[in-house]
């Protein structure tokens, strides 16, 4: 055998891509997936995608509520801070604190009738009434508006009359004759003065 080529063949590159060099289609072709969940073959069948949670945003500079939520400039972590303020009303008084009693003010035979037995007595007190237990209204005292008169919440009702008298002040009973007036003093030929 000789080293000379045979005819006019020589070995070179491909002009194109030879499938037989791939095990695949490779980059060939760019068909979709048939598995994962992401660019999934929408020709396939996809199995249902469940998720262990959703990521969280991320926090950002401006994670506060922003100028619609005002802190005052004088308060501080350990209260209000500046001058004292003043206002026309007193201080409040300071609650006491309770006086504990001492070991020498336990007497029993000082507290009388509510720790030992006694035969009834008058007293010339009033009972106090104690706290009654049926505060709540009854169920005559639930009373439904009327559906008679102009008085109803929900209906509109005609115009009403009434039966009371006029008033004689302003209206047409009122005689103007009765007051003084200029006109009335040259009619008479009399000063207001006599009149």
């Amino acid at each position: 055998m000789s080293s000379e080529w045979v005819g006019n063949w020589r070995p070179h590159r491909p002009r194109g891509p030879i499938a037989a060099f791939y095990s695949s289609p490779g980059p060939k072709y760019g068909l979709p997936g048939s598995i994962g969940y992401s660019q999934h073959d929408a020709t396939k069948y996809k199995s249902p995608a469940y998720s262990f949670g959703v990521p969280h945003a991320r926090f950002t500079v401006d994670s506060s509520p922003g100028p619609a939520y005002l802190i005052p400039s004088l308060l501080t972590r350990r209260g209000k801070d500046g001058a004292p303020a003043y206002s026309l009303y007193s201080r409040p008084k300071d609650n006491n604190p309770f006086q504990t009693p001492g070991p020498g003010s336990y007497s029993p035979e000082k507290a009388g009738k509510v720790a030992f037995s006694a035969a009834p007595s008058f007293s010339i007190a009033g009972r106090t009434k104690g706290f009654r237990t049926d505060q709540s209204p009854g169920p005559a005292a639930y009373l439904l508006p009327s559906v008679l008169g102009p008085n109803i919440v929900n209906k509109l009702s005609s115009a009403n009359f009434s039966l009371s008298g006029r008033s004689k002040v302003g209206s047409f009973h009122e005689d103007f004759q009765k007051v003084t007036s200029i006109h009335t003093c040259f009619q008479t030929g009399l000063s207001p003065q006599l009149i």
